[in-house]
């Protein structure tokens, strides 16, 4: 990458008063610093000053980024309405050839959802197929565990930078995603701390990569109702685990169920629904019809 136009993606990264649709607008427009000076209200040097910083810190600490007009940025993501202007990267890039299931829930999931957490994530990277997630403790965090036993590449997307981890308790799940062949996202510069207001935009991420969502377990207002809405925005499925209707903690899956959500114990029906089916000898593979 260019070193003049990478400074500039993270000096827009770091222009916190302006949507990401906004700060797409001016990736478009802006071919140098004195153009989007014009466009930002603060202290320009200290933006350019935090940007110089978060170069030496994604070189120390091995995160790239990219942003929305360059050609290996997610397709899947530009369908929403706000994709990141810029995105964080630790690890593989997806495949954007590859089909993606996004897995979500509470962070304190009972032991039904929890074990089906896991289940669901080891299933589908039998499967081939890499799950999304937020790296939550909980229903998270199961998923990605589950999908790296099962050879899946997993995605986990923050809501703080990719050099301030969260949370710190899973600092080795991340470890073990980056070296089982996964990625860790971010749409935030890279020391960014995990303020609250990002993890519901972090969410549309999350829903935004997967060509479906499964809300294993969920409370009323839980996060991951709102990826699950993001999801159906965007015209995608949504699934809900069996374990989330049985549970004491699960008034927000059961929403869902009764608005029309599809209940499923497992992933043979996500997978029909892909055109998929179980291979010759019965196994955990699974092959393209």
């Amino acid at each position: 990458m260019d070193g003049r136009r990478g400074l500039l993606d993270l000096m827009l990264a770091r222009m916190d008063g302006l949507r990401a649709v906004d700060k797409i607008d001016l990736l478009r427009r802006c071919r140098g610093e004195d153009d989007l000076a014009a466009y930002y209200l603060g202290d320009f040097d200290e933006l350019r000053r935090g940007a110089e910083q978060d170069t030496m810190t994604a070189d120390s600490l091995g995160i790239s980024w990219l942003h929305y007009g360059e050609e290996r940025y997610p397709p899947l993501l530009r369908e929403l309405y706000d994709p990141p202007a810029v995105l964080f990267y630790r690890g593989r890039l997806p495949d954007p050839e590859r089909t993606m299931a996004a897995v979500v829930g509470t962070r304190k999931p009972t032991g039904m959802a929890a074990t089906q957490a896991y289940a669901f994530g080891k299933a589908l990277g039998e499967a081939g197929i890499p799950v999304v997630s937020g790296l939550a403790l909980g229903i998270d965090a199961l998923a990605h565990r589950g999908n790296i036993e099962g050879g899946g590449a997993t995605v986990a997307v923050l809501g703080s930078g990719l050099g301030n981890v969260y949370p710190a308790s899973n600092r080795a799940l991340a470890r073990r995603i980056l070296e089982s062949g996964g990625v860790l996202l971010s749409e935030y510069p890279p020391m960014t701390p995990p303020y609250r207001w990002n993890f519901p935009a972090r969410n549309r991420i999350i829903a935004g990569l997967g060509r479906t969502t499964v809300v294993v377990e969920a409370p009323e207002k839980s996060g991951a109702l709102i990826t699950a809405q993001f999801a159906l925005d965007l015209g995608r499925d949504v699934w809900i685990a069996q374990a989330g209707l049985v549970s004491p903690r699960g008034a927000g899956t059961a929403a869902l169920a009764n608005d029309g959500g599809r209940v499923i114990s497992g992933i043979g029906p996500i997978l029909e629904d892909w055109g998929m089916a179980v291979d010759s000898m019965g196994g955990t593979a699974w092959q393209q019809k």
